[in-house]
């Protein structure tokens, strides 16, 4: 290969053990590059980062910055990143050519001879550059929200990024025992009390803790076990869809989710009209917060959700029955919902939705630990697969597990007085 353009680029971690520094370089070569490996130095002891410094070469400068910002998504920076390479948009929605493609990782931006810490890391956004106001600022921005006229940062020159610290805090308590593939034959009962752990130091620290549920909760009967956590505080804001709010009111309201009778286990007559009688009742008090308010809706997760003063976001698809008219039928309104409750979250549970997780996964930043359960290891494996590399898997029923963790951090949550 003639190579016409180098870069050296270094990484520092556990680059042996984790397999980071073969997914590097495998990367050079899928992305049609070169390298070699100028330094490696090997951590001595099991806690000790090894480093590696690396000349990487392709075919021309567009070539070189594709393939570095590919392998920032690994934690790979320049050794002389440099200044920020800037151009302006020219259209509403459309970023200028060579964009800086952002990562979810912990970012800085070099300009103006300093170094800027990346407001909102997410993976998949543009970088734009703010000089409005006392101090410069830089923050992602996603392609639909981009406007003409705005400064947008291109080329992969004068990035760093950092990848989450490896052990301490929420994320060595709650992730040390899952870190290895996707399996069902684990303990359940030791991943249950590590996440229960990793809640409790979100929350002993602060922090906010996340849901992202599916429908899953309600149909498996374990909605008591979620009312009792959002009662007991840790369920802060969710993320989920029409679905889940529907059959948890359908619940409360017919004690069927699905025409299912949940205390019997079998449907019920007239039971399939429920669901829609749910959403029609709802519709007709104006919200769920209003239905609340006027005594219709007694119980149930979303009746808790709103007692408690938490924040909940629904954002609906094109299968939707109603929908309830506190859903965002319009995909980009709900991904900006989203975004503005991510603020202060320390810790993010999925369970049971692969549609909503993988959404949740793309615009969370990797410092937030992330675990994910549900009984089908394609959901848990795909978050890993689409970029969120700080997820970790579960792979079990959701009922039991909400009910195990329930009975991990309410006091007195099943007993029978």
């Amino acid at each position: 290969m003639s190579a016409q353009a180098t870069e050296t680029v270094e990484i520092t971690g556990h680059l042996m053990d984790s397999g980071i520094l073969s997914r590097v370089l495998h990367d050079i070569r899928e992305y049609d590059g070169d390298h070699v490996i100028e330094k490696f130095v090997v951590g001595r002891d099991t806690n000790d980062a090894s480093y590696a410094r690396i000349a990487v070469t392709a075919e021309d400068e567009d070539a070189l910055q594709r393939l570095l910002m590919r392998l920032q998504t690994r934690g790979v920076n320049q050794v002389d990143p440099g200044d920020v390479a800037v151009s302006t948009a020219d259209t509403d929605g459309v970023f200028p050519d060579g964009f800086y493609s952002t990562t979810n990782l912990d970012t800085r931006a070099r300009f103006d001879g300093k170094w800027h810490e990346v407001e909102n890391p997410e993976m998949d956004c543009g970088l734009i550059i703010d000089r409005g106001g006392a101090e410069p600022r830089v923050y992602t921005l996603p392609m639909s929200d981009v406007k003409a006229g705005m400064e947008v940062v291109c080329s992969a020159s004068g990035i760093k990024v950092t990848t989450p610290a490896p052990a301490g805090g929420v994320e060595d308590s709650v992730f040390g025992f899952m870190e290895s593939d996707v399996s069902s034959e684990k303990p359940q009962t030791l991943l249950v009390r590590q996440v229960a752990q990793g809640l409790r130091e979100a929350k002993a620290a602060g922090k906010l803790v996340l849901w992202v549920g599916g429908p899953g909760v309600v149909h498996t009967g374990a909605a008591p076990a979620m009312v009792a956590m959002v009662q007991a505080g840790y369920v802060d804001v969710l993320f989920a869809g029409n679905a889940l709010a529907t059959h948890d009111i359908e619940s409360a309201l017919y004690g069927t989710s699905l025409g299912v009778d949940l205390a019997m286990g079998r449907g019920v007559e007239h039971g399939h009209e429920h669901h829609i009688r749910a959403l029609n009742t709802i519709r007709k008090a104006g919200s769920i917060r209003a239905s609340v308010e006027q005594g219709v809706l007694t119980g149930g997760i979303m009746h808790a959700l709103v007692t408690h003063g938490k924040e909940f976001v629904l954002v609906g698809s094109v299968r939707d029955d109603g929908p309830l008219p506190d859903v965002y039928t319009d995909v980009l309104e709900g991904q900006r919902a989203m975004r503005a409750q991510l603020k202060d979250v320390g810790f993010c549970l999925m369970v049971a939705t692969m549609l909503h997780s993988v959404a949740t996964g793309n615009i969370l930043p990797a410092s937030v630990p992330l675990v994910c359960v549900d009984i089908n290891p394609a959901t848990v494996t795909k978050l890993a697969d689409r970029g969120s590399s700080q997820a970790r898997g579960i792979v079990t029923d959701v009922g039991l597990f909400l009910e195990q963790l329930a009975l991990e951090l309410v006091p007195g949550y099943g007993r029978r007085d």
